[in-house]
């Protein structure tokens, strides 16, 4: 079992950037593969980015392709989600979350998650 305690977030203007951490608790960190979610009020939770195991297969929703970036330090226990070029419709509680089942990929699927944070808020204001 891992624990996941996201950071990060807080508000921001549109054009801005922002940088979310996901800390993980115990040893075993790098066999899941983990990825970022996000829901915006009234709006169903929706996938952001994932990255496998090793970090070497990243996936991104359109929505953010070209503008997030998310990596992993397993040394560190830590997943990050870099986010440049925040416009207002990136606003959302954001959510990290680990997958153990996948060894060489990562899902874009949340229901493939066991393992989810309790969120941070990114709020871009125009």
């Amino acid at each position: 079992q891992v624990q996941l305690v996201e950071s990060g977030g807080g508000l921001v203007q549109a054009g801005g950037s922002l940088r979310l951490s996901c800390a993980a608790s115990g040893r075993t960190f790098s066999r899941y593969a983990l990825g970022w979610f996000r829901q915006a009020p009234g709006k169903e939770r929706e996938f952001v980015a994932a990255v496998s195991r090793s970090g070497s297969s990243t996936y991104y929703a359109d929505s953010v392709k070209g503008r997030f970036t998310i990596s992993r330090d397993n040394a560190k226990n830590t997943v990050y989600l870099q986010m440049n070029s925040l416009n207002p419709e990136d606003t959302a509680v954001y959510y990290c979350a680990a997958d153990p089942s996948r060894l060489y990929s990562a899902s874009t699927l949340l229901k493939e998650y066991d393992y989810w944070g309790q969120g941070t808020q990114v709020t871009v204001s125009s």
